[in-house]
């Protein structure tokens, strides 16, 4: 924006210097003498515009520069962690690693990793991310295409039975077939990172850890939010909410008593993600409405309550992402779950049977970014709901 005023007052300044014209007698005495030409005031008034615009581009460099700044120190508020697994590696280690993982195929296109852990028990909030640091019960694959105009949340179901690498941070986990959920409990952010990309071919970009406990907060900050319920049901714990068919307007703690809620759907975990997904989607409208972008406590509160909600890579930026992502909303989201074939018993444990071939197809598009493509051949896949059902029906 200062660029912008800066070309304007430079344009300006060209229109304030006069044409070159022949020189005149001054003519005393003629009929024009009651309107007196008077060049000094006119090239102080031309100044004086010069002065303003220069100024006004000036303050709104200041105020862009301090509101970088701003989201600056809110990065660097944010919980930290190795979600690669190279500290402490060799260069050779290093780059053992780095051959083994996708490579890019679409610059801009970016591969957000969200991972929703459940952390009520766990005492240190620094441990968050690494082995035995709660559950994933959440698993999200959030896709931007290079336009930065559209994004997809695909969600991986926890049960998904699938081939977990060696952990990159200890090589003694891992390498055995399980439930992909298996993979932060054994190895943490590093290990969850690796079980996707192993499964999905897709390279991460950035890791995002988010806390559900925490978002209580981030929920409170914005002053709730409203989710479109499909079925009525009651909460299977204390203090056993009751969420009615239709919008409900949900603070922090019925919030997050929403998204935990599966026991009661006849396909269970399907429905959480779906709650999970559309309360994101929730919170970022919310997040952009100009009752929040225009009031900066409000603003404010949103984002400390964010910072202290989650837990990235060492590379991501608050403040990068938040420009780069700044046109996208919730209309721009389109939710997919990751193809699978259905429930089986394996070693006594229930588990989801992926579905290879389509599920190939689907990541192979994410890779290349022609995911609009590919849900254009596939439009039964953005059906937000698997066998379906309410409680009691």
């Amino acid at each position: 924006m200062a660029n912008e005023t800066q070309r304007k007052t430079y344009r300006i300044g060209r229109a304030a210097v006069p044409a070159q014209k022949a020189a005149v007698p001054e003519q005393r005495g003629s009929a024009d003498d009651s309107l007196p030409v008077k060049p000094k005031r006119r090239h102080r008034r031309r100044l004086m515009l010069i002065v303003i615009g220069s100024t006004i581009a000036l303050l709104l460099g200041l105020v862009a520069a301090g509101t970088y700044l701003y989201y600056r120190s809110i990065d660097s508020n944010i919980r930290r962690t190795d979600a690669f697994g190279t500290t402490g590696q060799s260069h050779a280690e290093q780059a053992q690693q780095e051959a083994i993982r996708p490579q890019v195929e679409v610059v801009g296109a970016k591969n957000f990793l969200l991972l929703g852990s459940d952390s009520r028990d766990l005492d240190d909030p620094d441990r968050r991310g690494s082995a035995g640091a709660g559950r994933t019960d959440a698993i999200i694959l959030l896709h931007v295409d290079a336009n930065h105009g559209k994004a997809y949340l695909i969600s991986l179901p926890r049960d998904l039975y699938v081939h977990i690498p060696p952990s990159p941070t200890n090589p003694r986990q891992g390498n055995r077939d399980a439930k992909i959920n298996a993979a932060f409990a054994w190895g943490g952010v590093p290990l969850a990172v690796r079980a996707v990309e192993a499964y999905t071919s897709v390279r991460i970009d950035h890791v995002v850890l988010v806390d559900f406990a925490g978002f209580q907060q981030v929920t409170d900050a914005l002053g709730g939010v409203d989710l479109n319920n499909d079925c009525a049901f009651t909460s299977i714990a204390e203090p056993y909410r009751h969420f009615p068919e239709g919008v409900n307007h949900l603070n922090g703690a019925a919030a997050l008593d929403y998204v935990r809620q599966r026991q009661q759907f006849p396909d269970s975990d399907f429905t959480r993600m779906r709650h999970q997904r559309e309360f994101l989607k929730a919170l970022l409208d919310k997040a952009i409405s100009t009752d929040t972008l225009r009031n900066p406590i409000k603003l404010n509160a949103f984002l400390k309550s964010v910072a202290k909600a989650i837990t990235v890579d060492k590379e991501f930026s608050l403040a990068d992402t938040a420009f780069a992502f700044r046109n996208l909303s919730s209309s721009d989201l389109t939710m997919l779950v990751s193809p699978i074939r259905g429930p089986a018993m394996v070693n006594k444990e229930s588990v989801l049977m992926p579905d290879p071939t389509r599920a190939k197809a689907l990541f192979d598009a994410v890779a290349k970014d022609t995911v609009a493509d590919w849900i254009a051949q596939n439009p039964q896949a953005t059906t937000t709901t698997t066998t379906g059902g309410c409680p009691g029906r």
